[in-house]
This record gives structure tokens, C-alpha cells and sequence, in this order.
């Protein structure tokens, strides 16, 4: 078996996943006597909070993501491999490649992120896809757009009100800024373009089964989203439990236990309901005896590390973490992209710390307050201050979400570029990412 082999006189950091967690552990290392190696299953860091953006043609892929390559290109003490974890060794502090390659390790970092959850009901999948990949936003924006498409051919009234029929499974940041999207695409973007359709009248649901959209956060900003998005067109039916999805729409039951079930014709079903650790937590908790949660989460100490495995430490939306506040309880950390790269700044600087004989820090999450974005001046922001919590909506809350994620976009060019495309379509509802590779007209 191939096997990368490690300098001797410099201990090895293996890094497994790119994303927010994995990316801010790697750069925290620059310039340290450490060979860092990075593996990803993909060749490029992704800026997921605006993945949505791409799944609905309002942005290109490259402007949301980064060659990890480029991203490494001035710290030499980095390698980036492209490969998928298939198992880690614990005893001999190696990872398995699925390719056959051994990467061995004097410290491990994972932070594999997460996938979608089905519920128990991965069947659905094929029919209601979720957002988590550009794959995934490649998936979605082609259905979007191909329904569109397929209804200005289509003859009869039922079949063509089906594919004129959006469902959005799932009232969190994701699906609530997706419904949004989709309904702005049909009375906006797509006005005048049709000529037996009139895309306006396109039905956009948000399906819900809790009593109210964005649980997270305070009752009186899940209210105000609620009523933005009725604002902008979309159906927002909560307390919606969804029983069923096939090729031709989905069954809910409302009201509850005792509700009634409903069917809806769809032809378009977005999932945005579930997340779940990467099946890579399974693995790891198999190689070192460390618990998971009911999300397949890794339990991890205080320091982010695992019980008898300090050189192994879990970031990001793998790790059931705690925030450890001295002369408060410990919190739970939620699955946000801050908490990710707090996580992964403490995990290396842990490292650190072991290697200099130093006593490791417990991980001490910020809150920097939670925003989504509901469509056009539509927004609400929770975001924590010395004097209480600052919660707005609205057109305020909207710049303050424009300003915020691009500030935190990788590099100037995509800051620049989306900046460009943001202020093209505010001002003519245009979306230049309209491009599929390929549309199949006909009947299903």
C-alpha cells in the first residue's frame, strides 16, 4: 500500500475537511515547525451561507468558492491531498484513503462537517434534494429553472400547476432564504419571459413541522420572517409534518398527531429540513471508542480533543462541543460556520500548547448572533452586545447581512464580483447564473 511518509524531525498535523473549521486550523499553524497535510474530498473551500445564492442562479460557483490549492499557495509548511477518509487507525495514529493511500499522523484534526438527514427516510433523497455541495446547487437550480420550462410546454392544467408548484421542507436559515429566493424568481426575474406561462403565478410552500420558522431564534424575529416571506408570496404551513415523498409531490399531515394528511402536487421539492454529522463520525467513534450523539456527532472534552486520544481533536459540525465560560455552565455550541472556526483555532493552538508541554485551553465559544436573509430588504438579525440583545429586520437587517457575508467571503476578487452581481440584480432582478447544462423537455 502507498504510503505518505513524515519528516522525522517535524511532527505531522493531518487535517481531514476544508471547510470553515478545517481551513481556520490550517491557517492558525502558518508558519509553525509543523508538516500540516489537508485532506478534502473536493479541490476547493466553500462558502456555504451562500450556497443557496448559486442553487438559485444569483451567483456563480467560483464567486462562493476557493481552489484549497490557491488557498495554501504562500504557507509551505501545508499539502493538500484530494481523497476521501476511509477509516483511521488510532492505534497506529493513521488515515486510511479510500484510494489505498496511508496518511500517517502525530496529530489529528477532523472536521468533516456535516450531510443532509432524511429521518430515517433516505429514500427521499432522490426525490428532494438537499444543499450542502455545488453539486447539490447545480441539482436544484437545474430542477428550478427545467420546471419553469417544462410548464411552457406543458398542455394540461394539473401537470402544468404541478411544476409551477415549489416546496420548501424545513423553516431553518436554509429553507427560509430559499423560499424567499424562489418566490422572488418568479415574480421578478422570470417576468415577461414566458409567453403561455405567466411565472408569477408559480406557488412557492415553506413546509414546517414546528409551530414556527427559524426555531433558533427569539419568537418576535421568527414572526417578522413568517410575515416577510407571506409578503414576498411564499405559503408558510407550519406544524406541516411530511409522511411522504415521491416523484410527483409529497404528503403532509397538519395539525399535528391527530391532523389531517394533504397531498401536494409538486414536481420541485427542496430539503432543507435535516442535518446530520459526516458518516465519518461513525468511523472515528468505531477507532477510538468515543461516543456519538443522535446526529452522529462526536462527543468531545472540554478541549475539543477525545477521551484517551489527546492528539485527535473534532471541529465544527462533527463535534457535540461545549462552551466552557469560566463561572457559567457549560452551553452547547451550535452548528454555525463561527463556531467552526473558533473551534478549529482552538484545536490548533491546543496543539501547540501539547507540543511545548503547555496545559491545553477549553474551547470558549463567542457568540456573534445569528441573521438570515428572507429576500429583497428582507432580513432578521439577533446579534448579542455588552448592553442585551440587538434584534431588527427588515431593510436594516438586510444591509447588515449583505455587509457581513461579504466580509467574510475568500479573497477579493469573489468580495468584489458579488458585490457587482448583488447590486446588478438589485437594481434589474437579473440573475446571470441562469445557465444549466442541459434541459430535457418532454413529459415524465
Amino acid at each position: 500500500m502507498p504510503s505518505a511518509q513524515s519528516t522525522p524531525a517535524r511532527p505531522r498535523v493531518v487535517i481531514v475537511g476544508c471547510g470553515f473549521g478545517g481551513l481556520e486550523a490550517a491557517r492558525t499553524l502558518r508558519g509553525e515547525p509543523l508538516d500540516i497535510v489537508v485532506i478534502e474530498k473536493t479541490n476547493h473551500h466553500l462558502f456555504q451561507p451562500l450556497l443557496y445564492q448559486v442553487a438559485t442562479a444569483g451567483l456563480a460557483a467560483p464567486s462562493i468558492a476557493a481552489p484549497s490549492r490557491w488557498l495554501f499557495r504562500k504557507q509551505p509548511n501545508v499539502t493538500t491531498l484530494l481523497g476521501e477518509v476511509g477509516g483511521i487507525d488510532a492505534a497506529a495514529k493513521c488515515v486510511h484513503l479510500t484510494n489505498g493511500h496511508a496518511v500517517p499522523y502525530d496529530h489529528l484534526i477532523v472536521a468533516a462537517g456535516a450531510t443532509h438527514s432524511y429521518f430515517g427516510h433516505d429514500e427521499w433523497a432522490a426525490d428532494a434534494p438537499g444543499l450542502k455541495t455545488l453539486a447539490d446547487a447545480f441539482e436544484i437550480r437545474r430542477r428550478v429553472l427545467t420546471a419553469f420550462e417544462l410548464a411552457e410546454l406543458e398542455e394540461d392544467p394539473e401537470r402544468r400547476r404541478a411544476l409551477l408548484t415549489f416546496v420548501v421542507i424545513g423553516g431553518g436559515p436554509t429553507g427560509v432564504e430559499m423560499a424567499g429566493t424562489l418566490a422572488e424568481i418568479a415574480r421578478h426575474t422570470l417576468a415577461g419571459e414566458f409567453r403561455r406561462i405567466v411565472p408569477s403565478t408559480a406557488e412557492v410552500l415553506l413546509v414546517e413541522g414546528s409551530s414556527r420558522v427559524l426555531q433558533a431564534m427569539p419568537e418576535c424575529l421568527s414572526e417578522r420572517a413568517r410575515q416577510q416571506l407571506e409578503k414576498l408570496g411564499v405559503k408558510v404551513r407550519l406544524n406541516a409534518m411530511v409522511m411522504r415523498i415521491d416523484a410527483h409531490g409529497l404528503e403532509v399531515r397538519e395539525g399535528g398527531a391527530e391532523g389531517d394528511i394533504v397531498r401536494i402536487d409538486s414536481r420541485c421539492v427542496i430539503w432543507a429540513a435535516g442535518v446530520a454529522a459526516s458518516p465519518l463520525g461513525r468511523l472515528l467513534g468505531e477507532a477510538t471508542g468515543a461516543e456519538c450523539d443522535r446526529a452522529g456527532r462526536i462527543r468531545v472534552q472540554a478541549d475539543l480533543s477525545l477521551p484517551g486520544h489527546p492528539e485527535i481533536s473534532v471541529v465544527g459540525d462533527l463535534a457535540a462541543a461545549m462552551s466552557h465560560v469560566p463561572g457559567q455552565a457549560p452551553r452547547p455550541v451550535p452548528g454555525v460556520s463561527p463556531a467552526a472556526k473558533q473551534m478549529g483555532r482552538t484545536a490548533a493552538r491546543n496543539i501547540l500548547a501539547r507540543q511545548t508541554g503547555r496545559p491545553p485551553q477549553a474551547f470558549r465559544y463567542k457568540d456573534w448572533g445569528s441573521l438570515a436573509t428572507i429576500g429583497r430588504n428582507a432580513a432578521v438579525a439577533d446579534v448579542p452586545t455588552p448592553f442585551g440583545a440587538l434584534r431588527f429586520s427588515g431593510y436594516p437587517a438586510w444591509l447588515f447581512w449583505l455587509f457581513v457575508h461579504v466580509y467574510f467571503l475568500i479573497g477579493f476578487r469573489n468580495r468584489l464580483i458579488v458585490l457587482m452581481d448583488w447590486a446588478s440584480a438589485y437594481w434589474t432582478f437579473r440573475r446571470n447564473a441562469r445557465v444549466v447544462p442541459e434541459v430535457r423537455a418532454g413529459r415524465d
